[in-house]
């Protein structure tokens, strides 16, 4: 089979990352058989830096015309909120986001065997396991609504940012959810914050009709806070989690950290046509930019669930995902992973001994 992909290097560890990704790629095709092309698609800071705005013209166009989009990392100080918002790299994702229609970002967290010791929780809850996956709306809510900033007479300046959210919004992620959960443990609980917000009540009401649809997966309303305090108390307690995007955005970082390092967890964003855009949910790391430290695997994991979604390539997608947990079994650690006395790699040989194990 042959697979166009469009290759979002970015900024900070972006370019390195991906790099080993790539050499993951294509080991794959070498083993299975299959042809990738490549086409580099500027985005980010360093796309301010080469054309003046970090969503260059044609961007979406350039993607959509690919199978899949893979993403380093985009951003940086030197690109911050003092910059005009047509130059901040942040605006490039929500754009891109939005082109592309990528409504449903799914954030798996799972404790590697390997890494269980790195868990910051008490042995005995993570002795029970932590396999989860965060569905996140992500291009509705208040990341996406109306702001105002404007003087007051008595209190100075007054902002506001819009939540707003629709039946169609909620009904498609949460059908995406329930669909998930299908394919997993058959259990959704779905966060909210229904004793507050309007928007909530509404999500509530529509995912009460969603889960008659869906008998045979078990369903529970949690309110945000008290997923918070859940996941640090007994995450194996959930399945598929499923929440509004600003939730969802603060939800999904927490549950990674319970794993042991946001260095080693991918994500997919997807919709219903366009291109699936895979990424590292860390940040684009400039303090170790270009210095060989970066740790690729969670670049190289979310090729994995490029290849189990848009691909439809389980065998594949297994493959490289076996050859990561080898890796770590073998006791080879980035720095980021790393415990006081072990041998750290850098990001190049993590990407060989990776590619060497498929």
């Amino acid at each position: 089979m042959n697979y166009k992909i469009a290759l979002i290097r970015g900024d900070g560890i972006g370019p390195e990352i991906v790099d080993e990704a790539v050499g993951v790629i294509n080991r794959v095709g070498e083993k299975f058989g299959h042809t990738f092309i490549y086409v580099d698609v500027l985005l980010g800071g360093c796309a301010t830096d080469a054309v003046g705005k970090s969503y260059p013209d044609g961007t979406a166009e350039i993607c959509k015309s690919c199978d899949a989009v893979l993403l380093g990392a985009v951003g940086g100080p030197k690109w911050g909120s003092d910059k005009p918002a047509e130059q901040r790299p942040e605006t490039a994702l929500l754009a891109i986001r939005k082109d592309l229609g990528l409504y449903a970002n799914l954030r798996p967290a799972a404790l590697r065997p390997a890494l269980a010791e790195a868990c910051p929780l008490k042995k005995e809850t993570a002795e029970k396991g932590i396999d989860l996956m965060m569905v996140r709306e992500l291009t509705g809510g208040v990341y996406f609504g109306k702001r105002d900033r404007y003087e007051t007479p008595d209190r100075g300046v007054e902002c506001t940012d819009l939540m707003a959210y629709s039946e169609m919004e909620i009904e498609r992620i949460g059908r995406r959810a329930f669909e998930m959960a299908r394919l997993r443990r058959n259990k959704v609980s779905s966060v909210d914050k229904a004793n507050v917000l309007e928007t909530s009540r509404l999500w509530r009401s529509v995912m009460h009709r969603l889960a008659k649809e869906y008998p045979d997966v078990a369903y529970e309303d949690v309110l945000v806070d008290n997923c918070a305090m859940q996941l640090v108390r007994d995450p194996g307690q959930f399945d598929v989690v499923v929440t509004e995007n600003m939730f969802g955005d603060i939800l999904s970082d927490e549950a990674s950290m319970i794993t042991g390092s946001i260095g080693l967890l991918p994500s997919a964003s997807m919709g219903d046509t366009a291109p699936a855009l895979y990424e590292p949910i860390h940040g684009s790391a400039p303090d170790i930019a270009g210095q060989d430290k970066a740790n690729p695997i969670a670049t190289i994991l979310s090729v994995a669930m490029m290849f189990r979604y848009s691909f439809h390539l389980a065998q594949e997608a297994d493959a490289v995902e076996r050859a990561v947990d080898k890796a770590l079994a073998d006791g080879w650690r980035t720095a980021d992973i790393a415990k006081p006395g072990e041998s750290i790699v850098g990001t190049r040989q993590m990407g060989q001994i990776i590619r060497d194990n498929i």
